[in-house]
């Protein structure tokens, strides 16, 4: 007899992996938009950012597969470089070059903070000092993890160090400026800008070829300095004047906060929770050593408080611009003291190290 095969029939086929990896995009952008516009009902500051942000941290720490679209980071940073070079004048040029003594001692401020930092992490942690020193250090995440790993660093340690004080410095620094801090009085919408559409895509696409062109070179954060740069350079001289709608800035801080979300790794956690503890402390500390700088810097040159501190907070500049463009205050020279931050740090951090090896030359010599 042959085999019937009625009773036999065909198993369904599984689910393609992109599919599943789609529905989790989507669902993780549709539950940050949620979240974003719950926050802003109860008027958290930055909610569009800081809403996803809690959000998806908490659910990603907890175990839940989120997934953070390719790209969208970087996407979102263009829009903020745009937003923020389209409202440079030649005058806030020339504020900027009046002011670049006081950025250049706020820089140096920075750097002793971030020094003392370290000094504080390396016992606090246990690690080596050369991992504290390179965990501390006001740059960019991934060039430092290169940078010390190159000398024998711990780049795992250096990683979520980074990761957490951005991530403290973003959590807390807007509530402390919205709470403790005075609204300035900039006009973030300029009657001359244009509202044509066509003319925005043209920015946009200008902006992101000026973040593509500087992604090979060392500048740490390409993505939103190079679309700030030539963004600013059109603004200022006139050639273009557009605004970038309310709705694009909605859509990056949502694609940011996801982003920063992503950052929370609850194995990371486990494997190294000592590491975890002091990275949160240290960033705290960071932050009242802005506050206090803010004071100083406030008083000598007379600009606002809250401009001052948003100047100081460590790291997350794109972060800290966002904040400023929601209080109304000079976000163009928030940006400004932080790309000489960036430049500075970036130009003189291996001759500080140097430093940093003299002062601790007894645990290099003794290899403790």
């Amino acid at each position: 007899m042959r085999a019937s095969s009625r009773g036999s029939s065909p198993s369904p086929s599984p689910k393609p992996s992109w599919h599943w990896a789609g529905l989790r995009l989507l669902g993780t952008y549709t539950l940050a938009a949620a979240a974003g516009y719950a926050a802003s009902l109860i008027h958290i500051p930055l909610p569009w950012m800081l809403g996803p942000l809690f959000v998806c941290g908490l659910l990603n720490v907890s175990g839940v597969p989120l997934q953070a679209g390719w790209h969208l980071r970087e996407i979102g940073q263009v829009i903020v470089g745009l937003a923020i070079g389209m409202r440079f004048t030649p005058h806030l040029l020339l504020v900027s070059l009046e002011l670049l003594p006081a950025m250049l001692l706020a820089t140096l401020y920075i750097i002793l903070a971030t020094f003392i930092g370290a000094l504080i992490m390396r016992p606090l942690a246990r690690i080596d000092p050369t991992t504290a020193f390179f965990a501390t250090a006001a740059g960019g995440m991934a060039d430092m993890a290169v940078v010390a790993a190159a000398r024998g660093g711990d780049t795992n340690a250096v990683s979520i160090v980074h990761a957490l004080r951005v991530t403290t410095v973003v959590s807390i620094v807007p509530f402390m400026v919205f709470a403790f801090g005075e609204a300035g009085t900039v006009n973030t919408v300029d009657p001359a800008t244009s509202h044509d559409l066509l003319l925005l895509a043209l920015g946009l696409v200008i902006a992101y070829l000026g973040a593509q062109a500087l992604r090979p070179t060392v500048i740490p954060n390409p993505w939103l300095l190079g679309s700030l740069l030539p963004s600013a350079a059109l603004g200022a001289s006139g050639l273009m004047n557009v605004a970038v709608p309310g709705i694009l800035i909605i859509a990056a801080q949502i694609m940011i906060g996801v982003w920063l979300s992503m950052r929370f790794k609850r194995d990371l956690f486990v494997r190294l929770p000592r590491v975890a503890a002091s990275g949160l402390l240290i960033g705290v500390l960071l932050i009242l050593a802005a506050a206090v700088g803010a004071e100083v810097l406030s008083l000598a040159t007379g600009l606002p408080l809250t401009t001052s501190f948003l100047a100081l907070a460590p790291a997350a500049i794109t972060e800290m611009v966002l904040t400023a463009k929601a209080m109304h205050a000079d976000a163009e020279l928030v940006t400004a003291f932080h790309i000489v931050r960036i430049a500075v740090i970036s130009s003189t951090i291996l001759i500080v190290f140097r430093v940093y090896r003299f002062v601790l030359r007894s645990h290099y010599e003794s290899g403790v």
